[in-house]
């Protein structure tokens, strides 16, 4: 692995930025590799969107140092603008305007060389697949056509890092796949990825993701080393009856440590899973549910992420209690 000064896209030491009291982004550090798939990973309200607006350039940060493309992004933000690539979860297209005039608008914007604006059009054009909708105004466009458009334009300019926050936001599932084919596609060629979201199912697709809640970063690594070196509890699938009702009942067996919904059924975090499951299993008979099946699986990015944060408010809960 090589994280040589030569390799790294984008570096940050202690970023931070406030607004009057509340911190929004409180000292995160963290380095991105070039031709990476990095995923920024939390719940609405948790400081992505800040920290991306920051690294691009269109957000001063409070405290703390960074780079982007070898440039400062205190002192340097037009040189940053102008080597990366932004797409905002508005899309950032002119809805009045057609499909190619949206095109035509940011080859202008990014100054491309009309000699090479054609060119660059057209691989806009097939690869968001718009090619019998090139003259159709932007409005009328499926949410999955307008996302690929959006990020053609946005990297129309052929930028070396692209920034994403939440692209896959209010698109169908199918839209969501395609676009992540198309991030994989750039990713070979050598694009330097760094996307916001909140799916966990989307940050199984990167090489390596950041944990960000309540402006901190709680965890990064890949989503490999996220589900074994910090899940050291055993996760429980439990499929139950009324399986609201149900996590009442599973919170007070011994040796559960968490509980919550998942899907149609339970997830519930472990400290030993086979000695838990026999237990869950046991109660949940005793209190007249019907129990389908309650047994260890492999912990989900989502389940890792949850235990995470809820041992953090655990672990901050008694501190805000003794200043109360």
């Amino acid at each position: 692995m090589n994280t040589s000064a030569d390799n790294i896209a984008v570096s940050v030491k202690d970023l931070e930025k406030r607004f009057g009291s509340f911190i929004a982004v409180n000292r995160v550090s963290f380095e991105v590799r070039k031709g990476e798939i990095f995923g920024f990973l939390g719940p609405n309200g948790a400081g992505k969107s800040t920290t991306i607006r920051m690294l691009c350039g269109l957000l001063a940060p409070t405290g703390g140092s960074g780079s982007v493309a070898g440039f400062d992004i205190r002192t340097q933000q037009e040189d940053i603008k102008s080597h990366i690539g932004y797409m905002s979860q508005k899309f950032s297209l002119y809805e009045d305007l057609t499909v190619e005039e949206n095109i035509d608008f940011y080859g202008g914007i990014y100054c491309i060389p009309r000699a090479k604006r054609r060119e660059r059009k057209e691989w806009v054009i097939k690869m968001a697949g718009l090619t019998d909708h090139r003259e159709s105004r932007t409005a009328i466009l499926s949410g999955g056509w307008k996302q690929r458009l959006s990020l053609g334009c946005a990297i129309l300019h052929e930028p070396p890092i692209i920034f994403l926050d939440e692209p896959t936001s209010g698109v169908d599932p199918m839209s969501r796949r395609q676009f992540w084919d198309l991030i994989y596609e750039l990713s070979g060629k050598g694009v330097t990825t760094f996307v916001t979201t909140h799916y966990m199912d989307e940050a199984e697709y990167c090489d390596r993701i950041a944990l960000i809640y309540r402006g901190e970063l709680t965890a990064m690594g890949t989503p490999d080393e996220l589900k074994t070196r910090l899940m050291q509890d055993h996760v429980l699938e439990i499929q139950c009856e009324r399986p609201q009702d149900a996590m009442g009942e599973v919170e007070r067996v011994e040796g559960i440590k968490e509980v919550a919904l998942f899907g149609k059924g339970l997830h519930a975090v472990a400290v030993n899973g086979e000695a838990a499951a026999a237990a869950v299993r046991s109660r949940l008979v005793e209190r007249g549910y019907r129990v389908a099946r309650v047994e260890r699986i492999v912990p989900s990015l989502e389940d890792v992420f949850v235990s995470l944060i809820e041992a953090r408010d655990r672990a901050q809960q008694p501190q805000q209690e003794v200043k109360g």
